[in-house]
């Protein structure tokens, strides 16, 4: 009897058992037969369950782990991070190089930078107090004025 869930109400119902029905491949005359042990195929079970219900099926024999493989001395996951670790060691040692030679290159232009300043302004100091090549132009001369009472003897 299985109980009903729409009503609450137990049902009687009939119980079908199934009996598996056997493959038959279709081998061709060419193809070898291969005799196959007794011991191969395996027997069908058939379990009665405690309501009344019958199930057959196959027995299936617990499979057995495998041979357990010797793990190595050091594990994957050490060497992995220590291969990483030298990695990280590499890539700090080129950015160490690569930061050193910024500031080489920044201090060398740097001072190229003053000894053009410095070559400019002696060039133009040149310019403005030499005389010697200065030619056309005008030229004033200042004398020494006297001022009295608000005029001006020149």
């Amino acid at each position: 009897m299985y109980p009903d869930h729409s009503h609450g109400v137990p049902v009687q119902r009939a119980v079908e058992v199934h009996q598996p029905t056997p493959v038959r491949f279709a081998v061709p005359a060419s193809a070898p037969v291969v005799p196959v042990q007794p011991g191969a195929v395996p027997t069908v079970a058939r379990i009665v369950l405690p309501d009344g219900r019958v199930v057959t099926g196959y027995a299936i024999e617990p499979t057995r782990p495998g041979p357990v493989t010797a793990k190595p001395a050091v594990s994957r996951a050490a060497v992995n991070v220590a291969l990483g670790g030298v990695g990280f060691l590499a890539v700090c040692g080129g950015l160490v190089l690569l930061t050193s030679f910024i500031a080489a290159l920044t201090a060398f232009i740097t001072q190229l930078i003053i000894l053009a300043a410095v070559i400019f302004g002696g060039w133009i100091a040149v310019q403005i107090f030499s005389t010697s090549g200065h030619q056309g132009g005008t030229t004033v001369n200042i004398r020494k004025a006297v001022i009295k009472r608000n005029h001006f003897n020149g």
